[in-house]
C-alpha cells in the first residue's frame, strides 16, 4: 500500500488545497509536499538495492481486458520519485510570491494544480501496467496545461494550447501502440497489460518496429527532442520558473523514463534497429539545442533550450546500449533535474529583482547581489560540465560510451561541451557583469528564506558531483537488467 499511500496523498492534498480559505492553502499545500516527501524517502528506506522490481501492487481492475492497477519501483522509478518529492516542496516555496503576482491565479490554485501534477508524475513512475500508464500519462497534462496557462506572462494560454497539441498528438500515437500491445498479447492466448506479461512475449521484429514507432514518437515529444521540440521554449518563456521546473526537470523526464521502460524493455530489437537514427537525431538535439540557445535574449526562453542540448545527451546514452551509457544517462536524469531547477529558481528570483528577463536589460547584478550571482555562477558551471559537480560525471559516462559506439558520435558530443560553455558563460557575463544599468538601482540580494530554498539544490549537485556512488548503486543493477534483455553484458558486448 506505500505506493498508493504515495500517490493518493498529493491528490488528496490538491482537493483539500484547493477547497481552503486562500491564506491557509499555503500551509496545507507545503504540509501535503511534505508528507508525501516523507512517504517518499519511506519508500526509499524500503527498497534494496538489487534491482528488480519491488514494492510491488497488483490488483485486478477491467479483468476481460487483462488490465490491472498495478505498481511497483525499480532503480530507475524509485530515482524518479525521488527526483519528484524533492523538488515539488522546493519549488512551492519558491513560486508563491508569483504565483500571487497580478494576473495570475493565486497561491491556492498553483499548490492545487502542482500537487496534482506531482500525484500523476507519481503514478507514471510506478505504474507496471501499460494502459494505468497510458491513462496518468495522459492525465499529467491537466494540471500541467493549468499551470502554464493560469500563471506567468502574456502569452501564456498560447504557449499552453502548443503545449497541449503537441502532447495530446503523441499521446494519440502512443494510444495505437498500447492497443497494438494488447493485440500481441491476445494472439499469444494470454491477454494482458501487464509491462511483466508483456516482456514476456516473443514479438517478432516487423510488429515490434512499427510498437517501437509509436512509443517513441510520443515519448521524443514529451522529453523533448529535434524536431518535435518547438513547444519547450514558448512554454518555459511563457509560464513561471515554478512552473517550467516542474515541466522541465519532472514531467519531461516521462520521456526519457519511456524510452528505457518500454522501447528498451518491451521491444528490444526494434530499439537496436531504430538506433542510427535515434543516436543521429540526439545529436542533432545536443548541438541544435546549445546553438539556438545561444542566440537568446530572454533567460528563461535560453535555460529551456539548453534542456533540449541536455536531453539528448540523455536519449544518447540510452541508445548506445553500453552499461556506461545507460548508467551515465539515468544519472544525467537526475543531474539535470537539479541543475536545472536550480538555474531556473535564481532567475525567477533575478527577473522578479530586475522586472525584465531580458539578458541585454540586466547588467552589473553581481556588484549590489554577489550571492544570487553565484548561485547563478554554480548553475551555469553545472549546465556545462564543471568537474566537481554533478552533471559532469554523467555527461563524461555519455561521452565515454559515445566514443565506445564510434569515435565521429563522441566527438560531436564533446563539441556540445565547448557550446555549452559558451552560452553558460555569455549570459553570467552579461547578466551579473559589466556597469549598473543607469538610472536603476542595484539589485537587492537573496535574503535567507531563498537561500534556504535554493541550498539543497547547491548541497547535491556538489555532493553528487564528489561521490555519486548512492546514486549508481541503485542504477547498476536496472542497467544491468536491462541491457540483459537486448542481449548486452556488462562489459558492454554480446552475451
Amino acid at each position: 500500500m506505500t505506493l498508493t499511500i504515495l500517490i493518493l496523498l498529493p491528490l488528496l492534498g490538491a482537493v483539500v488545497t484547493a477547497l481552503v480559505p486562500g491564506a491557509l492553502a499555503r500551509l496545507v499545500g507545503l504540509g501535503f509536499a511534505a508528507a508525501t516527501l516523507v512517504v517518499g524517502i519511506v519508500v526509499a528506506t524500503r527498497y534494496s538495492v538489487g534491482g528488480g522490481m519491488q514494492l510491488e501492487e497488483t490488483r485486478t481492475w477491467i479483468e476481460s481486458l487483462g488490465v490491472h492497477y498495478a505498481l511497483g519501483v525499480d532503480g530507475l522509478g524509485l530515482l524518479m520519485v525521488l527526483l519528484t518529492v524533492v523538488l515539488v516542496p522546493i519549488v512551492m516555496l519558491a513560486s508563491s510570491r508569483e504565483a500571487d503576482a497580478e494576473g495570475n491565479g493565486g497561491v491556492r490554485a498553483f499548490f492545487a494544480w502542482t500537487l496534482a501534477l506531482e500525484a500523476m508524475s507519481l503514478a507514471v513512475f510506478t505504474a507496471t501496467d501499460v494502459l494505468l500508464f497510458y491513462v496518468v500519462f495522459e492525465a499529467t497534462l491537466i494540471p500541467a496545461y493549468f499551470l502554464i496557462g493560469g500563471f506567468g506572462r502574456a502569452g501564456r494560454g498560447r504557449a499552453a494550447t502548443k503545449f497541449l497539441i503537441y502532447q495530446l498528438a503523441g499521446g494519440l500515437i502512443m494510444l495505437a501502440s498500447v492497443i497494438g500491445l494488447y493485440v500481441v498479447s491476445a494472439d499469444a492466448g494470454n491477454p494482458s497489460f501487464l509491462i511483466s506479461d508483456l516482456a514476456a512475449l516473443d514479438i517478432d521484429e516487423t510488429t515490434q518496429r512499427w510498437l517501437f514507432v509509436g512509443f517513441f514518437i510520443a515519448f521524443a515529444i514529451k522529453a523533448p527532442m529535434f524536431p518535435v521540440h518547438t513547444w519547450l521554449a514558448d512554454t518555459t518563456e511563457k509560464a513561471t520558473t515554478g512552473t517550467s521546473v516542474l515541466l522541465v526537470c519532472i514531467l519531461d523526464k516521462i520521456g526519457t523514463f519511456g524510452m528505457l521502460r518500454f522501447c528498451l524493455g518491451l521491444l528490444p530489437d526494434a530499439s537496436q534497429w531504430a538506433t542510427p537514427v535515434v543516436v543521429v537525431l540526439a545529436l542533432v538535439s545536443i548541438i541544435y539545442g546549445a546553438l539556438v540557445a545561444i542566440g537568446q535574449d530572454d533567460v528563461l526562453r535560453l535555460i529551456g533550450l539548453t534542456s533540449l542540448s541536455h536531453f539528448g545527451f540523455i536519449v544518447l546514452g540510452i541508445f548506445v546500449f553500453s552499461p556506461t551509457g545507460s548508467s551515465g544517462a539515468i544519472l544525467y536524469m537526475v543531474n539535470h533535474g537539479i541543475a536545472t531547477a536550480l538555474m531556473f529558481l535564481v532567475a525567477g528570483f533575478l527577473i522578479h529583482r530586475t522586472g525584465t528577463a531580458s539578458i541585454r536589460r540586466m547588467a552589473g547584478v553581481e556588484k549590489g547581489a554577489p550571492v544570487l550571482a553565484g548561485f547563478f555562477l554554480v548553475a551555469g558551471l553545472a549546465a556545462c560540465g564543471l568537474p566537481g559537480l554533478s552533471p559532469f560525471v554523467s555527461e563524461m559516462l555519455v561521452i565515454v560510451a559515445a566514443f565506445d559506439h564510434h569515435w565521429l558520435v563522441g566527438s560531436v558530443a564533446v563539441l556540445a561541451i565547448v557550446l555549452a560553455a559558451f552560452y553558460a558563460l555569455w549570459m553570467y557575463q552579461r547578466t551579473m557583469t559589466g556597469p549598473d544599468r543607469e538610472g536603476v538601482a542595484p539589485v537587492a540580494d537573496l535574503d535567507r528564506r531563498e537561500v534556504g530554498i535554493l541550498a539543497p539544490l547547491l548541497l547535491a549537485l556538489v555532493l553528487f558531483g564528489f561521490y555519486p556512488m548512492p546514486l549508481l548503486d541503485v542504477i547498476n543493477p536496472f542497467v544491468h537488467d536491462s541491457l540483459a534483455a537486448v542481449g548486452i553484458g556488462q562489459e558492454g558486448g554480446p552475451q
